[in-house]
């Protein structure tokens, strides 16, 4: 691993697992704040009604990829299980446009801005294939492999059954 994912995966996983922490610590209050989200989705996804208990899966997520993140174990899918549970943390939590005062809304843009810019950056931790083809690639190219060989061993074949017939009409009486 690269000095710079070295540093920067356990950098970007600080803040999943200590939000995960602090979820798990606060359950009722972070799930006040899920309500409205979890009142509009959970029954079109077929999720459980309690917010406070998705909460609390929520935050055993953000803990569990976060730590895989941070050691570089599995990366790609714990930054995209990270990105998954930031989207709906960010409309629970940021909601600025419901906000009366004007002071909370601007905090509440910021840091939904900043959630924005931790998509930003699982989006590209996600994708990173670590200069190693993804899996994309080596799919699209065991494919293109296996035609090539396919098509040399029919020239093969056509080259030896030619070789076979005259072979066979040459030994012919006649």
């Amino acid at each position: 691993m690269t000095p710079v994912r070295l540093l920067a995966r356990p950098l970007l996983a600080s803040v999943f697992v200590s939000g995960g922490i602090n979820a798990l610590r606060a359950p009722k209050a972070h799930g006040q704040m899920a309500e409205p989200v979890v009142d509009k989705v959970a029954e079109p996804l077929g999720l459980p009604e309690d917010p406070e208990l998705l909460a609390q899966v929520n935050g055993g997520v953000m803990i569990g990829a976060g730590l895989l993140l941070a050691l570089g174990k599995a990366p790609r899918l714990a930054s995209t299980a990270l990105a998954v549970t930031l989207v709906p943390t960010t409309m629970a939590e940021h909601r600025f446009w419901e906000a009366d005062d004007d002071d909370e809304r601007d905090a509440q843009r910021i840091h939904f801005m900043k959630n924005l810019g931790l998509l930003g950056g699982l989006v590209l931790a996600a994708v990173d294939t670590e200069g190693k083809p993804g899996l994309a690639w080596r799919a699209g190219s065991a494919g293109r492999k296996a035609r090539r060989e396919a098509r040399r061993a029919g020239k093969v074949a056509k080259a030896e059954g030619r070789r076979a017939g005259t072979r066979v009409t040459a030994a012919l009486p006649g």
